[in-house]
């Protein structure tokens, strides 16, 4: 493409779901509520009706209990207000006035069937219903349907919980027509913010089949080799790509009745898998739910609590002991390689119970995949992502497998089956000895159909310019370079916006990066007419502490505050550019990643977005120009005139470094502003930023001229500020250095030591935040606490 060209972009049309009812106000239906609410789709939370005068009491307690789970269901407190209470005796009837309708009772078929039956009749006509079962057959329970409302209902499995996890599996019936599934992936991935795969109809779907299978096989293989359950934690974690809670922690998060129940629907619904078996719940699994230790829920399952202590059962002592599991030197090692083929080819090798353990549940896991990969999934691609999305998994199976040597891995396997040590003896199927993986550029591995299948080309997916791949799929192309260097790359994609990437580790903003978006905004302003700053997350840690203490610790005083000023030109010119500056945010954005945010003309922020001026934690204060920021739009938005309510608590915010829980939650703090967007899928993020910068290039918008006057409260408002301060730090609840760096940023929130209702300008207040950052650099405890966090990537109390 010519640069200068622009190309138009194909994006779908959002199926437009105005209202949505979930019926069931359990955790999952109230959750997927709470998501809806904050998606800005009304959601309308039906639940038994209660005995006496209010039937809605019943949901109302549900409502209550959502408020205060954590993390968080809800983007913002005020979205809880949003979810409209409802029962089944009184409010039937708005069910006509939804567009969606979400099953998420208790996993019974005949409870579900018998809520069908009532609610059917009550469906608009062009209605999607959906049931949220875990791995009920959806088939089975649309016979309870009228024809007309079966050709519109299907399995929308949501996983928990719904706001965080990626994964949603979208599962037909024969009737299911196919637009409404093209309808409900449009809706759930731009409007929701989620991973869709579409499943095939059978028992526990794909992410919780295989996934559940990898726990059991655990379970299995702890038993096996003798290991503890904290031992078997440590190394199925984060120390081969998965998530913190591993195995047992997960189980206990999840649920152990929940967990139990999912493996009976195994064993009850495939009474012929080679693996049936396994497919029942460990006896000290069952006895534990049979008295009611049913994990995190209950504060005691594998895990309890005892004060601070964490503390594990132990099945030999029939007690619980102080949980201390630890990967093996050895084994340590071995994870350490990074060829992954050499990796498992050493862990196969070695006689340590870890190593066998960890090549065991590898190898079991590979081989029930196979097996079972035409039944469950249309694609290979469809199980990693599920498995990724659903489980929290770095790679799939079938990625692990393949970047292992598939054919090598295959010969392994074979001969574990031969050789009587897998859990199941069949065969591997025979494409597996006949293919060298089930990814490639072209597409990934159907059993099925022994073909490779494309990705889908469902228009909404064109919004994702770089979407999540899987293990040998054809990358996305990374545009044209327009200049790379130590701090940034700057690209395009031949449309005339340009796009500038940080590389620092964690987006830290050292020198590198300052110089290197100084010189972007250069290039952008002759040649392009828009910048977005873009990259994966995190957006940006804030700046580069390291160098800082460097400089501070050599005596270079003069370089510190060059850095300083450098940082605060920074934020300036990303006001004041000629053409207009997007900033593109994901996860963390702190310190001087929340002023890159507050500075840029337009933010376009993804849903889980944390936002926050942090520096009081290592002992400094905003400077690159975020209390400044803060001092002018708490006059623009002052009430009555007064701005000190705001002002007190922009203080509150930068002394306590509070960090916004969302992205909604950062407009609410006043990180984002009214006309900033809130993108929920992170993979749209990039296409939106460059859609807003188009929008305002092509507008002629040009950025507003520096405020002249920006009134303050002068010494009197710091006094008062001042004030909050004195008992907190005399009841031992801050230390002298906390009401120090707090008295700073209130002298800068306020315009420092002039006369209330004084006007200043912004080179007033970036030079008062200068002078009280390089004060607090040079003092004994701001260099402890930036080493502290250096160290220990925790804050220090001084």
């Amino acid at each position: 493409m010519p640069e200068g060209s622009r190309e138009p972009v194909a994006v779908s049309q959002r199926y437009n779901v105005r209202r949505a009812a979930v019926l069931g106000a359990g955790v999952m239906g109230a959750q997927i509520a709470a998501h809806l609410a904050n998606a800005n789709v009304q959601p309308i939370l039906f639940e038994l009706a209660a005995e006496g005068k209010d039937k809605n009491a019943n949901v109302k307690k549900a409502l209550d209990a959502l408020a205060k789970l954590e993390p968080s269901p809800l983007s913002t407190k005020a979205a809880l207000a949003q979810i409209v209470p409802a029962n089944y005796d009184e409010h039937l009837g708005l069910l006509a006035g939804c567009d969606l309708v979400i099953e998420a009772i208790s996993e019974r078929m005949d409870w579900k069937k018998a809520l069908f039956e009532k609610v059917a009749p009550h469906l608009a006509p062009g209605a999607i219903f959906a049931s949220n079962t875990s791995g009920l057959s959806i088939t089975e329970m649309a016979k309870s349907l009228p024809p007309a409302v079966r050709k519109r209902f299907c399995g929308i499995h949501f996983f928990n919980p719904p706001r965080y996890m990626r994964l949603v599996e979208l599962v037909p019936t024969p009737d299911t027509e196919p637009a409404v599934l093209d309808q409900l992936e449009t809706f759930l991935t731009t409007t929701l913010g989620k991973g869709v795969i579409r499943a095939k109809d059978t028992p526990n779907f794909i992410a919780n089949r295989v996934g559940v299978f990898s726990m059991l096989a655990a379970m299995h293989h702890t038993k096996q080799f003798g290991l503890g359950f904290d031992e078997v934690d440590a190394l199925t974690g984060p120390a081969i790509g998965r998530a913190k809670s591993a195995t047992y922690r997960t189980a206990d998060v999840v649920g152990l009745d929940t967990m139990a129940h999912v493996v009976k629907t195994m064993g009850d619904t495939l009474p012929a898998d080679p693996w049936a078996a396994f497919y029942r719940a460990p006896e000290w699994l069952a006895a534990l739910v049979a008295k009611g230790a049913l994990g995190q829920k209950t504060k005691a399952g594998i895990y309890t609590k005892k004060g601070k202590d964490i503390l594990v059962l132990d099945l030999g002592k029939q007690d619980y002991r102080a949980s201390a599991g630890a990967v093996a030197e050895e084994v340590a090692a071995i994870l350490k390689e990074k060829n992954p083929g050499e990796q498992l080819a050493k862990l196969r090798a070695s006689a340590n119970p870890q190593a066998q353990f960890l090549w065991a549940i590898f190898r079991d896991l590979f081989h029930y995949s196979a097996v079972h990969l035409a039944e469950i999934a249309s694609s290979a691609r469809d199980v990693d992502f599920a498995i990724r999305w659903g489980f929290g998994w770095s790679r799939g199976p079938f990625e692990l497998w393949q970047a292992a040597g598939w054919k090598r891995v295959a010969g392994w396997i074979a001969e574990d089956i031969a050789a009587g040590k897998t859990m199941a003896k069949a065969p591997l199927p025979k494409w597996v000895l006949e293919r060298e993986g089930v990814h490639a550029a072209e597409g990934s591995f159907s059993a099925e159909t022994g073909e490779l299948v494309p990705r889908s080309t469902l228009p909404v997916y064109a919004r994702q310019l770089f979407p999540e791949t899987v293990l040998g799929e054809k990358q996305p192309d990374r545009g044209t370079t327009v200049f790379e260097d130590e701090g940034v790359r700057m690209w395009h994609q031949g449309d005339r916006i340009a796009i500038v990437s940080f590389k620092s580790k964690m987006h830290s903003l050292g020198h590198e990066v300052l110089v290197g978006l100084n010189r972007a905004i250069d290039e952008a302003e002759k040649n392009f007419d828009a910048l977005v700053i873009w990259h994966e997350a995190p957006f940006a840690v804030g700046a580069n502490l390291k160098a800082a203490l460097e400089a501070l610790k050599a005596g270079q005083v003069d370089d510190f505050e060059k850095m300083v000023a450098l940082f605060q030109q920074t934020s300036q010119r990303l006001k004041y550019a000629l053409v207009p500056t997007v900033a593109a945010v994901e996860g963390l954005a702190l310190g001087g990643g929340a002023e890159f945010v507050m500075h840029s003309q337009r933010a376009v922020a993804a849903l889980e977005t944390y936002v926050g001026l942090v520096e009081a934690g290592v002992g400094l204060l905003p400077a690159g120009g975020g209390l400044k920021e803060f001092a002018q739009r708490a006059q623009a938005w002052a009430r009555g005139g007064d701005a000190f309510p705001e002002i007190q608590r922009y203080f509150k915010m930068a002394a306590m470094a509070e960090v916004s829980k969302s992205a909604e939650n950062a407009r609410e703090m006043g990180f984002l502003r009214a006309g900033d967007l809130v993108v929920f899928h992170p993979a749209e993020l990039l296409f939106v930023a460059k859609a807003q910068a188009r929008a305002l290039a092509d507008a002629g918008v040009r950025p507003a001229l520096a405020p002249a006057q920006i009134p303050v409260l002068g010494d009197t408002g710091a006094a008062t500020l001042k004030m909050l301060l004195v008992n907190m730090k005399e009841g031992g609840f801050i230390s002298a250095h906390d009401y120090d760096i707090a008295s700073r940023i209130a002298e800068i929130l306020t315009g420092g030591p002039v006369e209330p209702g004084s006007v200043v300008d912004e080179k007033w207040l970036l030079d008062l935040e200068r002078k009280h950052f390089v004060a607090l650099g040079q003092t004994e405890k701001t260099q402890q606490r930036i080493e502290h966090m250096l160290k220990t990537g925790k804050p220090l109390r001084n």
